[in-house]
């Protein structure tokens, strides 16, 4: 009897050990931070990993992630300084920095990404109120981004959030203004395209006139050039018959009958009222040129 209540009792004392022991040990993973609370006070912060040892039963432990996590804030609809609507779609990389400050002041996550969530609703309007639409839609964008992250990361420290990126993913104008907008815009387009078309056709006039211009130029020094050549064929055609003439009186004469013949007895119907002694008929006859009268009368 006295030897199985001394058992019992060992067995409680193991037990007792046992839970004790479990109590006073904890394990923090690589991806996560630990904060230890004595009576749900606060009393140190563990971020290195490994087997961690603490006060059973009156210690207790809160895990939170040391990894950097993402937030999608939902859409809001902001006013550019030029009263342009624009619809911003924007995202924000997170860590938490200081968990203590995170849990005194938004104690988990679910509280701290609504909190962020009108931290970075209220940073974006803050910015972009000041500039124009244009200005969010340019080259300047990357600067106001960076304006936005660092307006986030001075109010997400106070909840012991670090801002590592703030990205604008997408910067629309309202569905109703849209289509406004694109009317207005097509209409400038075929205003323009209007504009390039006048300034196209009068070019074109420009180019034709200038195109006629050359062409009654080039068609007068055409004919300039022609009747000088023609001119200069003409003397020198009749140098040449002078000098034929000067050389051989009589085979020049011949030679200038036959293309008198030639020119004037051209087809097959020409005909000629001469008398059979004309000097045109001079050389039916024989070579001498005397006059033969069987010979030199036509049939």
């Amino acid at each position: 009897m006295k030897s199985s209540a001394i058992s019992v009792g060992l067995a409680v004392v193991i037990a007792l050990i046992g839970i004790i022991g479990y109590g006073s040990v904890f394990t923090v993973q690589e991806t996560e931070q630990a904060l230890v609370l004595m009576l749900g006070e606060p009393r140190r912060v563990v971020r290195e990993p490994g087997l961690h040892f603490k006060a059973p039963l009156v210690e207790n432990v809160e895990y939170m992630e040391d990894r950097i996590l993402d937030f999608d804030a939902p859409k809001e609809e902001i006013i550019a300084s030029d009263k342009k609507r624009l619809v911003v779609d924007t995202y924000a990389r997170y860590r938490i920095a200081d968990a203590l400050r995170f849990y005194q002041t938004v104690n988990n996550e679910v509280m701290a990404r609504q909190r962020l969530s009108v931290i970075i609703n209220s940073s974006v309007r803050r910015v972009l109120a000041r500039v124009e639409l244009q200005s969010v839609l340019s080259g300047e964008r990357r600067g106001l981004m960076q304006a936005i992250r660092e307006a986030v990361n001075s109010e997400s420290t106070k909840i012991g959030l670090e801002i590592i990126d703030v990205r604008i993913k997408r910067a629309d104008l309202p569905e109703e203004n849209s289509q406004a907008i694109f009317r207005r815009m097509e209409a400038e387009r075929h205003r323009d395209a209007k504009e390039a078309r006048a300034r196209g056709a009068e070019e074109a006039q420009k180019i034709r006139a200038d195109a006629d211009r050359q062409k009654v130029v080039l068609l007068a020094d055409a004919r300039k050039k022609a009747q000088i050549l023609r001119g200069e064929g003409d003397a020198t055609r009749n140098k040449i018959y002078a000098e034929a003439f000067q050389s051989d009186p009589e085979f020049f004469r011949f030679y200038r009958s036959m293309e008198a013949y030639k020119k004037s007895m051209r087809g097959d119907d020409t005909t000629l009222v001469l008398s059979p002694d004309s000097e045109f008929f001079r050389y039916f006859g024989d070579l001498a040129g005397r006059k033969d009268g069987a010979s030199a009368k036509p049939e």
